[in-house]
Order: structure tokens, then sequence, then C-alpha cells
């Protein structure tokens, strides 16, 4: 097994070539990216509350609604051929895409594509690195793309890579192809603890 980097150079870290699965150390999160794995940064803890919030509010709408799976930090198999392995912070997939009653697989990634991908952003993240993950997400079907930004309270709500909504203070986040009904005012994200100060 190839050992991975914990050092922070100027973009992610890459280890060898992949052909297969690959299994990085058990404490790692990491994605794989033009058959390399690529180790992803740790959030912060201010990220990673604004995440758990957000989660906890998708959860709660998609279960109530029936609408499909709230993930967390779960790696997505988005094209097999290229061996594409991508992990969003989080991520919603539809029944549609992934029946209530079918069987999540047992394998490191699962293949599916999201409807909707989110990342919450660290002084960590590098930004080639997002805007890159964005073209994947939807080069491989995602429908929409939030990236959330803690650190000024703002959320880029993308509906293709070349089309992106930038919300402020008060605006809601909605996605009504994806999440039909849903309205999450910003006020419910950035005034529980994340507010920049």
């Amino acid at each position: 097994m190839a050992a991975v980097s914990t050092e922070m150079p100027s973009q992610a870290s890459v280890t060898q070539p992949t052909t297969s699965w690959l299994e990085p150390a058990d404490d790692i999160l990491y994605e794989i990216v033009d058959q390399q794995i690529r180790e992803l940064p740790r959030m912060g803890a201010r990220e990673v509350h604004l995440a758990s919030t957000l989660s906890r509010i998708l959860s709660s709408f998609a279960w109530n609604n029936k609408l499909g799976h709230v993930e967390s930090e779960m790696l997505f198999l988005l094209d097999r051929a290229k061996n594409l392995q991508r992990r969003p912070d989080l991520a919603f997939v539809s029944y549609e895409r992934w029946a209530h009653d079918r069987a999540i697989p047992a394998e490191p990634a699962w293949e599916v594509v999201p409807n909707l991908a989110i990342e919450v952003i660290s002084p960590k993240n590098f930004a080639n690195d997002v805007v890159q993950k964005i073209e994947d997400y939807f080069v491989s079907g995602v429908e929409r793309v939030w990236v959330i930004y803690p650190l000024v309270a703002k959320v880029y709500d993308y509906e293709s890579p070349s089309s992106v909504r930038i919300l402020a203070s008060r605006d809601p986040m909605q996605a009504e192809a994806v999440l039909p009904g849903l309205e999450i005012p910003l006020t419910d994200l950035f005034d529980t603890g994340t507010k920049p100060k």
C-alpha cells in the first residue's frame, strides 16, 4: 500500500497511479482523480458544525417528504471508465437514482451520481481544486452544486459550471428541481455558531 504524505503542498496530496479500488490509510479522506489518490484536507470545527447543521436540515426534509438519501463525506464512483471518485462534504441522492429499498453497496465507493453535491470550504481548500470538482460533478450528471463559504457567510449556488448565483444575508437556499419545496434561509446556517466575527 502506498504511503500518503500528510504535508500540505501547493495542491492536494497525490500518490501513485491506481488501476482499481484503492484502500489508503483508514484515517485519511481521499478521492481518486486521474488515476491518483488525492488526500483531502480536513474541515475545521466551524466547517464541521455548519455541515452537520445542514445535514440535519436536509435529512429531515428528505425523509419527511420521501425524496431520497442525504449522505455526509460519502465517496461516490462518478465515472467507472475513468475510475473518477469524488467525496462531497454532503450529497443528496434521490430515490429515482437509488431506490429507498435498494441496499447500499459494501464497496469503498457508492456507484451512483448524486443529484446535489455540497462543498463546505475551509481555509485549507485550494480554488483550482474546487473548480475542477465542480466541473467533474456536472460532467458526471450532478444537477446542482452548492459551495459554502463559512468565513464570509456566502453560498455559491451552481446550476452549471458557468451559471452561479451568490447567496448572502437572508437569501434562501433552494433547489426546486432537486428538492422541491426546500427553502433554507442562510441565517439558519450562519447564525448557529458559524457567523464570521
